[in-house]
């Protein structure tokens, strides 16, 4: 699938997420509706150095048609699990947007209940310019949640690890122990609740 192949639907709506695999905070996904403004340099987030994807993010949150991030946090996460959070955080932002998107194309292999056409995209970050842009939001979006949580609970790292499990990470999360953005049904983190 590449973004020629949906070009026939006027308003497409790309959709991914940032932060599945972390240990701590929230996973946030972004929904963008580019609505045939062409950007140039959108790719995947995680192929782009970090000082680029903020440039991008601000350019698409200029020219895109609309957008719109949301997120599901680690207390959900916990409660009904990262799958169906995720679900949660994407339908979320589908929701604010404010038109109604003749398609909705998601990074991954299943795409959440929506009230459009929508449609699953393996590896749909790296063929899709929507889901380039939404992939691009989610990231800054959710490096900037980490960067503001390493000020009110320093000492694990999160701006530099960005709350995944990196040794730096472990390693703090041994000593400190859990706080209370760490997902706590995670197995690295509930070993150490249960100790």
């Amino acid at each position: 699938m590449t973004s020629a192949t949906v070009a026939e639907e006027e308003f497409v709506c790309g959709v991914d997420e940032a932060g599945r695999g972390a240990l701590a905070g929230a996973v946030v996904a972004a929904a963008v509706v580019l609505g045939g403004n062409k950007i140039s340099g959108l790719r995947d987030s995680k192929q782009l150095p970090a000082n680029r994807r903020e440039e991008l993010a601000a350019i698409i949150r200029e020219e895109s048609l609309c957008f719109a991030v949301a997120l599901a946090d680690e207390k959900e996460i916990d409660r009904y699990n990262i799958r169906r959070a995720t679900m949660f955080a994407m339908q979320r932002a589908v929701a604010q947007i404010p038109i109604c998107p003749d398609v909705v194309l998601v990074d991954g292999d299943f795409a959440p209940d929506l009230p459009y056409p929508a449609r699953a995209i393996i590896g749909g970050d790296a063929k899709v310019r929507e889901i380039m842009a939404a992939s691009i939001l989610a990231k800054t979006a959710r490096d900037k949640m980490m960067r503001d949580l390493e000020k009110t609970r320093p000492g694990y790292g999160f701006a530099e690890h960005k709350g995944y499990g990196t040794p730096a990470h472990l390693r703090a999360l041994a000593q400190k122990g859990p706080c209370p953005a760490h997902r706590k049904t995670y197995a690295p983190v509930a070993a150490l609740l249960i100790k």
